[in-house]
């Protein structure tokens, strides 16, 4: 497996994957301020990257956060230089599109624990001179959201209009509306639920033990070493395997052989095309993600529960004041669709003003990151309706 040299070593922080990273850094939390984490333990110093599009209005009050989900980035749209990778929601950010960028403030930041310009196991500990690894903290989608409202108190945002997220980036809009009530003025909120599903955390659970038994992880001591590649591989196969559906592989790959042919269908080692299709997955994600961070962001995610600080689960809920606009996937085996259609009920009976609208889509739990047509067509109509809530 490939070798991180001493030069990448040393500047971890910021230049890990580079490609991914926006053009701005928010450092805060240096001692001895710390930043306090949910865990009561007191963490720092703590730098952000961030990517914004358009202007802040005069009044700060169109702004819209978007939270990314677990493997995602601070770059949402077009690419804001020639070596930066394309937005992974590029298609709806722009001039006139769902994401207007001449009539909102858009803002999305790498999350507490990424490995994408902020800080995370993969940055360099200033106590010891080395990357934290596992001595990094557990961290939660709370903490992240809080150090997002830094950034925004920061960048001079009094009241986000929206805040929009799909997956783990639809638990954090959740949070937000939670932990935020007063700012907050909507949520859009996708393939998600209120509380981490045992589903979910058992396919976590076997993503993690993928990357831990893997002999290069090393109790997470693999920077400047043999890079745990193996283990990342087949973590992001078993995640793959929920981020689609059964329609979608049936339609793509059947039981065709990858190369039907010149194959022995009769030797072990040919493949289906859904296995040469899985194994690609997990070979790209070796290029661009940090192992150790896979297994501290899927731990937040296991952790993810509104009611958590509270006295009751629908007490958290209670504490929205904002819309929700609650986005379920028809063929999602991740997020079924009836678990965040329950969270919209559940919503409703806590007095909260909660949408639930539903994607038809063969693509599984990514459909949110496939459906463009869809996805425009949606988040304009939520985001009109909270301006027209506005004007009223």
């Amino acid at each position: 497996m490939a070798l991180l040299d001493e030069r990448e070593e040393s500047s971890m922080e910021y230049s890990l994957y580079p490609f991914f990273e926006g053009e701005e850094y928010f450092a805060f939390a240096e001692p001895p301020t710390y930043f306090g984490l949910e865990s009561g333990a007191a963490f720092g110093p703590i730098t952000v990257n961030y990517q914004t599009y358009g202007k802040l209005s005069a009044e700060g009050d169109n702004a819209i956060y978007i939270a990314h989900a677990l493997t995602g980035y601070s770059l949402v749209g077009e690419p804001p230089g020639p070596h930066k990778e394309r937005g992974w929601w590029e298609p709806l950010l722009g001039p006139g599109k769902a994401l207007d960028t001449n009539r909102y403030f858009i803002v999305c930041c790498n999350v507490l624990g990424g490995c994408y310009g902020s800080t995370g196991p993969s940055s360099r500990d200033p106590k010891r001179g080395k990357p934290y690894a596992m001595k990094f903290p557990v961290v939660t989608i709370k903490d992240m959201v809080r150090v997002q409202k830094r950034l925004l108190d920061y960048l001079g945002i009094r009241k986000v209009l929206a805040v929009i997220g799909g997956s783990m980036g639809g638990m954090q809009a959740l949070e937000w509306a939670v932990t935020y009530p007063r700012t907050v003025e909507s949520i859009i909120a996708i393939g998600c639920s209120g509380r981490f599903s045992p589903n979910g955390i058992a396919f976590n659970q076997a993503a993690r033990m993928a990357i831990m038994n893997e002999p290069a992880w090393q109790n997470g001591d693999y920077y400047g070493k043999e890079f745990p590649g193996r283990g990342l591989s087949l973590a992001r196969i078993i995640a793959t395997i929920t981020y689609r559906s059964n329609e979608s592989f049936e339609k793509r790959f059947g039981r065709s052989l990858q190369n039907a042919e010149n194959t022995n269908p009769f030797s072990f080692h040919e493949q289906f095309a859904v296995e040469s299709y899985l194994h690609h997955q997990g070979e790209k994600i070796t290029h661009r993600f940090d192992p150790n961070t896979y297994l501290y962001l899927t731990k937040a995610m296991d952790l993810h529960d509104l009611g958590r600080g509270h006295s009751s689960y629908h007490a958290g809920l209670k504490r929205i004041r904002g819309t929700v606009f609650l986005l379920g996937i028809s063929s999602d085996i991740l997020f079924y669709p009836g678990e965040v259609r329950g969270l919209a009920v559940d919503l409703r009976r806590c007095g909260v003003d909660s949408r639930y609208e539903e994607l038809k889509s063969p693509h599984g739990h990514d459909s949110f990151l496939i459906e463009f047509e869809q996805m425009e067509r949606y988040l304009k109509s939520c985001l009109e309706e909270v301006e027209n809530n506005r004007q009223h």
